[in-house]
Order: structure tokens, then C-alpha cells, then sequence
């Protein structure tokens, strides 16, 4: 046809095209960094919620351990030890494994079990040295026990301790215990407000001070960093 002339566009715009196509990949993970920091922001703005002093489970004739394991001397000289309800509370449902078997010598600070939710792990240490005697079978099928009752069908291992006076002297028992997770909690809400600056540093958590209250289970959505800094100052012997 006269007067028609053909422009491929692609031959024309080659190099804007490429140029958009660039740009949109590199796009990519700056969005998705991005986005990380918005549901990171998002959930420490719903730790804010219900959990406080007046829910944890303290019964006042357990020795608390400073890592939040108890241990509990029965009649009998056998000793029971856990998990204490505040760090059950923070972490929320935990598939727990045992790591010390019938017959075992543990001394205290010992690894005694890890607990894992996807994939995030917590590693437990034994509050007192002694024979290891049994540990509690029914978690693998009634792993909800150890929210439900920490301090009864939850419990961990039954042991025989070696040095029970005086690797309790350092526990906290009855009223001190009481006192001793009131300032845990605040301790914990302060970690939070810590983290919350270090992940995002333009967010103010300054409602975390001013006495608001924790949700249950508010560790299960934070990232993995923020677990191993738990694990640092909550757990660690």
C-alpha cells in the first residue's frame, strides 16, 4: 500500500522494555523485604493483649529455675521437673524431644530437650544434677499436655537428684517465685520492645512500657533471630 510504512515496536522500544523489565526484578526483593517488615511490625503491634501476671499458673511449692524449668521433690526423694507456664505462654504450642534417656547422669545447666515449632528451636537445660528415672512417655501422643498442665501431667522427667539442697538454693519458691515471673513478664515485654527496635528501627514500641498487656503465644510469630536472642536471655544457663 502507498504511503504505508511498518514499525516493529519491539525494534523501537527494545531498550525500555528491558530497561521496565530490569527494573521490575530488582523490584522484587526490595517488595518482599518489605513486606517481611510490615508483618513484623504487624505482629509485635498485636503482642499488646491478655497475657499477664493474673493467668500464669504459679503453684507456690515448686522450685522455679532461672531458665524457666521447675523441679519438684517428691515424698518418695524422685524429683519431677518442667517447663514453667510463662515461657508456655510466650511460645504457644511446642512439639517437645526428650534428649536424655533412662539411667542418664545429667548435671545442672545439661541439655534435656528441645522445643521446636516450625522449624524455630528452643533448647532446654536441666534446674538440678541427678539419675535420670524416667521420662514422660504420654507427651508423644498428648503433646498438649504440656500447655495444659505444665506443672502436672506435662512435666518432663523424673530424676533422682544428687545436690538437691544446694542447687535450689538458687530456685525461686512461693512468694519469690511469684515476684521473680511478674518481673520476667516485664522483663520479656522490655525484650520485645528491644527486638522491635533492632528488626524495625522507625517503629515505636514505647506501649510495650507503659504497662500493656502481652497476647498469648506472641513469640510464635516472630522470626528466627528474635528466638535465638530469647533463647540468649531467657533460657541459656
Amino acid at each position: 500500500m502507498d504511503g504505508y510504512s511498518y514499525y516493529n515496536i519491539f525494534d523501537t522500544k527494545g531498550i525500555e522494555y528491558l530497561v521496565i523489565i530490569a527494573f521490575l526484578l530488582l523490584l522484587i526483593p526490595f517488595w518482599l523485604a518489605l513486606n517481611r517488615q510490615v508483618k513484623i511490625k504487624e505482629h509485635f503491634r498485636k503482642a499488646i493483649g491478655v497475657l499477664s501476671a493474673s493467668v500464669l499458673k504459679i503453684p507456690q511449692g515448686i522450685f522455679y529455675s532461672k531458665n524457666h524449668t521447675w523441679a519438684f521433690l517428691e515424698k518418695s526423694g524422685i524429683a519431677r521437673i518442667g517447663l514453667d507456664d510463662l515461657l508456655l505462654h510466650i511460645t504457644g504450642e511446642m512439639n517437645i524431644r526428650q534428649l536424655k534417656n533412662t539411667g542418664e547422669m545429667v548435671r545442672k545447666g545439661d541439655l534435656l530437650a528441645e522445643m521446636d515449632q516450625d522449624g524455630k528451636v528452643l533448647h532446654i537445660f536441666s534446674p538440678i544434677s541427678g539419675k535420670i528415672l524416667n521420662s514422660n512417655p504420654e507427651l508423644n501422643t498428648n503433646n498438649e499436655w504440656l500447655n495444659q498442665d505444665p506443672y502436672g501431667k506435662g512435666w518432663l522427667f523424673t530424676l533422682k537428684p544428687s545436690a538437691w539442697v544446694a542447687e535450689t538454693a538458687g530456685c525461686y519458691l512461693a512468694a519469690e517465685a511469684t515476684d521473680w515471673l511478674t518481673n520476667e513478664l516485664q522483663h520479656y515485654k522490655d525484650f520485645l520492645a528491644l527486638n522491635m527496635h533492632k528488626y524495625s528501627p522507625q517503629e515505636s514500641m514505647a506501649v510495650l512500657q507503659d504497662g500493656g498487656e502481652l497476647s498469648e503465644n506472641s513469640l510464635s510469630g516472630f522470626p528466627d533471630e528474635c528466638w535465638q536472642d530469647f533463647q540468649k536471655e531467657f533460657l541459656n544457663p
